[in-house]
């Protein structure tokens, strides 16, 4: 059985996923199972989400997808809440950038969404940290941020009828080329955290997901380690991808 990251990457590449998809779920629920506040299950989600990227790219994935705030979210977390994870945001930004590691590794930070509704401070930031990384080409992170699939979908259509393409020239490659994704790969794999009441992706990526495989945890996001990781990589290369067929 393989035990490290990198005997993953050596001896199954060829079958691991190109991109992968990360909904962190379980923030709150993890703060609250012990009576912590709300905000420092948001912190220790944070920190635990620095570790998991690089464990991902140490098994040679390159792609990651990461649902960090849906506009669901923003419709249901109060105020104060949602302060406290846009300064978390902010915080990230500037770690990011001090980061050496995030140099060495090449790694490009796109983020998608409705960021124009984000605080001017943490859109600022956004933009600061897209700048900084636009010229990194060995690993990819999409942040969805004030995201939701639907949008997704419906801001590809309307890019489509506004540069006035005829509905004959429209196909699948030309709205994902108009799609927030339209520079990573479709979704290979799934990964969801904190799901113990039921199976579901909440608008995640729905165009890149069609054919992804999908892996629902029980475990809340804070608690999700590297040995969970290579779990799941391995659970990724047992299963039969018929792609439809």
């Amino acid at each position: 059985m393989v035990t490290t990251l990198e005997e993953l990457k050596e001896t199954a590449q060829d079958k691991l996923p190109k991109h992968i998809g990360l909904i962190i779920d379980g923030n709150r629920r993890w703060a609250k199972k012990r009576n912590l506040e709300i905000n420092l299950g948001h912190l220790i989600g944070y920190e635990n989400l620095k570790k998991r990227l690089f464990d991902f790219f140490d098994a040679g994935i390159h792609y990651l997808s990461l649902y960090i705030l849906s506009l669901e979210n923003v419709r249901k977390r109060n105020t104060k809440e949602l302060e406290y994870i846009y300064k978390i945001m902010v915080k990230a930004v500037d770690t990011i950038i001090n980061e050496s590691i995030v140099k060495e590794e090449k790694v490009k930070f796109n983020v998608i969404g409705r960021i124009s509704m984000l605080p001017d401070k943490v859109r600022r930031k956004i933009e600061e940290l897209i700048k900084f990384t636009k010229d990194h080409s060995q690993n990819f992170i999409n942040l969805c941020i004030m995201y939701d699939g639907h949008e997704e979908i419906v801001d590809a259509v309307k890019e489509i009828v506004n540069n006035g393409i005829k509905p004959e020239q429209v196909s699948t490659d030309l709205i994902k080329a108009h799609l927030y994704t339209k520079n990573f790969p479709p979704l290979d794999y799934v990964i969801r955290t904190g799901m113990d009441d039921g199976a579901r992706i909440s608008g995640f990526l729905l165009w890149d997901s069609s054919y992804a495989e999908f892996k629902f945890r029980n475990d809340f996001w804070p608690d999700y380690n590297k040995e969970m990781v290579i779990e799941d990589l391995e659970d990724y290369i047992r299963r039969n991808r018929r792609m439809g067929q």
